[in-house]
């Protein structure tokens, strides 16, 4: 079985602590992660190593839904998160793992996302259109800075 690997860098006007709990608290990934018109639901999420998380994307339009989880790999505070997804759906087979690298530089954050094992069936354009989505809800979420 084919699988595709998908790789984004950005760079954000936001500290790394910023961006590495986005990735991990739920109700952070709510808002940013799910592509333009779905809603995203999180059933569980235990941020450690060996901790697992599922969630499901629901197409606002439609009403039709997927989920998936996995399992965390490796969280190393401010600096990298690496996790396994599976979709509950078995004609998405396989695992998938995502590595995010979180760098300090100038002007904030330089981000990077590998996303390796996509399931063939799912065309690698399409996944870059919907993380492409999503990093540009991640920015709207973790740059503002709004006094307290």
């Amino acid at each position: 079985m084919t699988t595709g690997t998908v790789r984004l860098q950005r760079v954000l006007r936001a500290p790394p602590e910023r961006i590495y709990r986005a990735f991990l608290e739920p109700d952070a990934i709510v808002r940013w992660l799910p592509p333009y018109g779905f809603t995203c639901q999180v059933h569980q999420m235990d941020a450690r190593v060996g901790g697992t998380h599922k969630m499901s994307f629901r197409n606002f339009g439609t009403g039709s839904s997927h989920s998936f989880g996995g399992e965390y790999i490796e969280l190393v505070p401010f600096e990298t998160i690496r996790y396994t997804d599976r979709f509950d759906d078995s004609n998405l087979p396989g695992e998938m793992h995502v590595t995010v690298s979180l760098r300090q530089v100038s002007c904030g954050t330089e981000l990077s996302v590998v996303q390796e094992g996509v399931p063939e069936v799912i065309p690698l354009e399409m996944c870059y259109l919907g993380w492409q989505e999503s990093l540009v809800q991640l920015a709207k979420l973790v740059e503002p800075v709004i006094p307290g």
